[in-house]
């Protein structure tokens, strides 16, 4: 009975709702994007403001409770809960405010990027981030930030100025280059490991309309399109971004039945500019390549392309996902991957290349948190199915995958894509020399490790 007094207490102290399993709406309150981990918290803190953020991470730390953080709700490996433990749920701290004239955005660390997009775009801007809309903005960022825009404008954070934070003392702070500079380092890239991120301040770029869509190819020519791909993409201009998919074709509208359940080479394509020069930028590439089964590429508002995915990805399906960095795309990793990926367990399984260069090379590996600047890709390969019969499938099946490439990888990965069954060791290769210097920071300002439920940093002995 002490706990829901206890629970009550802090009911009292938050504008926002505290959900425990008293509640009608628990469930559907502790529910998680990905449907193969199921977690319950002692209590969901849905807080409305930065004084609610306060009071729950002073209650966790006072109850001795263990803290999960969620921002928009759609981390991988179910880190945004804890089993018997506090959430602290940021989704109704949504307030956004562009400023046109300085090209920044103040944002609500409860965004997701769709939100972000829909605000900026009025005014011809936008923030580098992700490809899906409804991820969080928050846990995007704090992990590195790649997508569309990154080869001209840089990571997400490249591009975030400063941020309010929540201490695990309940302090409030600012960071930024000119206040608390070694807690703004570490938010580029270390994670949620310092404390609670409730508004970031992100710098704009220039992104109104944009040429972009699907590129579809007959796996059996996937080697050519690999090879050419990686000789191609790193002299491209910089405007111009693509990923590279090893996937089926979705049973599904909006496709052509006649290819439903193939297997396609899928070249993701984005051009920040005029069709004419997207289709100029494109041209060395695919006039060197086979026909395409389909060729869906055309004019639309970036929000578009930033949520063209979203339907095929609802919350609740089963996950299991790995990640690598890759400096080089030999030919014998060219032959790994097409072994591994003519097994995939079901429709939605794949793997994809996301361009790491450009703009993200000019950024010394000392200057962020993220470090492997000197990669070429962010790789993930990603078992997912609707069914939660097929956990195994596609968990056993990333598995393998990810241990057939690895040995052609560098060390490390983009942390949004590792699960947490992946070791200390991961996290110090993903980290690299940097490691030593986020311990620092974690001790300085998280001694005791309250943030934890993460990828998670130790605080220096």
């Amino acid at each position: 009975m002490q706990d829901m007094a206890t629970i009550s207490d802090l009911k009292t102290s938050m504008r926002g709702a505290v959900i425990d399993s008293a509640d009608p709406g628990y469930d559907q309150a502790r529910a998680l994007y990905n449907g193969m981990i199921d977690k319950r918290p002692r209590a969901i803190a849905r807080c409305a403001d930065v004084a609610d953020v306060i009071a729950a991470v002073n209650f966790a730390r006072t109850a001795g409770l263990p803290l999960a953080i969620r921002g928009g709700g759609h981390n991988g490996p179910g880190l945004g809960s804890v089993n018997d433990g506090l959430v602290i749920d940021l989704s109704d701290m949504k307030g956004i405010r562009v400023d046109p004239a300085a090209r920044t955005a103040r944002v609500g660390a409860g965004c997701t990027q769709g939100d972000v997009d829909h605000a900026t775009h009025a005014f011809g801007l936008a923030v580098p981030a992700g490809i899906i809309s409804t991820t969080g903005i928050a846990g995007l960022t704090l992990s590195g930030g790649h997508g569309y825009l990154s080869r001209k404008y840089g990571l997400t954070i490249d591009n975030l100025i400063e941020a309010d934070v929540v201490l695990a003392d309940g302090s409030f702070v600012t960071a930024s280059k000119e206040k608390n500079a070694d807690l703004l380092w570490a938010l580029r890239g270390g994670g949620g490991n310092f404390g609670v991120v409730t508004s970031f301040l992100f710098r704009l770029h220039p992104v109104s309309m944009v040429f972009a869509g699907p590129v579809a190819f007959d796996q059996k020519h996937a080697r050519t399109i690999m090879q050419r791909y990686r000789e191609f993409l790193p002299k491209a201009p910089e405007d111009l971004g693509i990923f590279l998919g090893l996937k089926k074709i979705l049973s599904s509208a909006p496709f052509p039945q006649e290819y439903w359940g193939k297997r396609i080479c899928l070249l993701m394509c984005c051009f920040n500019g005029s069709e004419e020069d997207g289709k100029k930028a494109l041209a060395p590439l695919l006039d060197a390549l086979p026909e395409p089964w389909f060729n869906w590429m055309g004019v639309m508002p970036y929000p578009a392309v930033q949520s063209m995915f979203d339907g095929l990805y609802p919350k609740g399906m089963q996950w299991y996902w790995r990640g690598d960095f890759v400096k080089t795309l030999s030919d014998d990793a060219i032959d790994a991957h097409l072994a591994q990926a003519a097994n995939t367990p079901s429709e939605l399984s794949l793997m994809h290349l996301y361009p790491i260069d450009g703009a993200i090379h000019r950024v010394g590996k000392g200057e962020t948190a993220w470090s492997c600047r000197d990669a070429t890709w962010s790789m993930v390969i990603a078992g997912i199915d609707p069914d939660a019969k097929k956990a195994g499938d596609v968990t056993q099946w990333t598995k393998a995958y990810w241990e057939a490439v690895h040995p052609y990888d560098l060390g490390g990965a983009y942390p949004n894509f590792m699960m947490d069954d992946e070791g200390d060791a991961r996290i110090k290769e993903t980290f690299g020399e940097n490691y030593g210097r986020l311990q620092a920071v974690k001790k300085k300002y998280d001694p005791t490790n309250l943030f934890r439920v993460n990828q998670n940093i130790r605080p220096a002995n």
